[in-house]
């Protein structure tokens, strides 16, 4: 159930205002601002009524110091306002207020607005948390996504008993390109590559994640180690063939490199094990020259030297 907060020195409108709302949400009333504002800093509240008559309400200080307490463009506001105040509600909307109510209020009124901005309010929670998935640059899964769905995968592949492959991979002297390109032409080329790279990992068993700056990560379902890392392989083509110039670069393009390994674990095996033996053969990938897969198989065996 959605939570609503009142903040309202009239008593005997905070009872109707508790009494219609009350069939719908949690209300909770409160009739100071001092406990209005703690209620608030709480982060709780789908959605707040504020009485503006209040005499903490002086140039809407109390609406400020809320504002300043909570996420504003998370958390509506809705003014409780008499006839006498109409002119003071652009100031108020002006300093962060959602809307206004005029007193004496009629409940279908309240509840018609209190429909409308829990919905929104709801809408913006799943937005923010979307958000927080993805990552803004690339519009891959982001570093917090990789962190929560790696060990999922690493949990199911463990009870179906299934080949898992965890995999790293870098932009080949990215540094030196920011330099001399600029950061605006590193963030495109950032993008360009996360592109290329999720377009070749479009499975529901595939992770692909922006983890580090120009690192991204990826945990792969099923797939024994040779077939993955010839997947790799082609990965790293497919990021050569976007043809993106790069002055330090062998090839005079974009290149990436990718370190990995594909194992079946048990009960009891790390995942963090696994992943630091991912970063081990990235950095071997860059030791040998770079725009290459390094990589060890199920059977511990290493794949890979030449540059693709």
């Amino acid at each position: 159930m959605q939570k609503i907060l009142i903040i309202d020195e009239n008593q005997e409108e905070t009872e109707l205002l508790e009494t219609v709302l009350g069939e719908e949400y949690d209300v909770a009333v409160v009739n100071t601002a001092k406990e209005g504002l703690a209620c608030a800093e709480t982060g709780e509240y789908s959605l707040i009524f504020l009485d503006a008559a209040m005499e903490e309400m002086e140039e809407f200080r109390l609406l400020k110091e809320i504002q300043g307490k909570i996420m504003p463009w998370h958390i509506s506001v809705i003014l409780l306002m008499a006839e006498a105040e109409i002119k003071r509600e652009e100031k108020g909307l002006v300093l962060g207020a959602a809307d206004f109510i005029v007193r004496p209020v009629y409940p279908l009124v309240v509840k018609a607005k209190a429909s409308t901005y829990i919905s929104l309010y709801k809408f913006r929670k799943k937005e923010q948390q979307q958000s927080a998935m993805t990552d803004s640059l690339t519009e891959v899964s982001s570093r917090k996504c990789y962190d929560l769905i790696s060990i999922r995968k690493w949990q199911e592949a463990i009870r179906l008993n299934s080949h898992v492959s965890v995999c790293m991979f870098d932009v080949d002297r990215f540094r030196t390109y920011n330099e001399r390109y600029g950061y605006p032409a590193g963030d495109k080329t950032l993008a360009s590559v996360a592109g290329a790279v999720a377009s070749k990992l479009t499975r529901s068993t595939d992770l692909f994640a922006r983890y580090d700056g120009d690192k991204f990560a990826a945990v792969i379902l099923g797939g024994e180690g040779g077939a993955v890392f010839n997947h790799m392989e082609n990965i790293c083509k497919t990021v050569k063939k976007l043809r993106i110039p790069h002055w330090n670069s062998d090839s005079g393009l974009i290149t990436i490199s990718i370190g990995g390994v594909t194992v079946i674990p048990e009960m009891g095996d790390s995942y963090d094990a696994c992943f630091e033996i991912a970063e081990k053969m990235l950095a071997e990938a860059k030791n040998a020259g770079r725009n290459r897969v390094m990589w060890i198989n199920e059977e511990g065996k290493q794949l890979g030297e030449e540059a693709v």
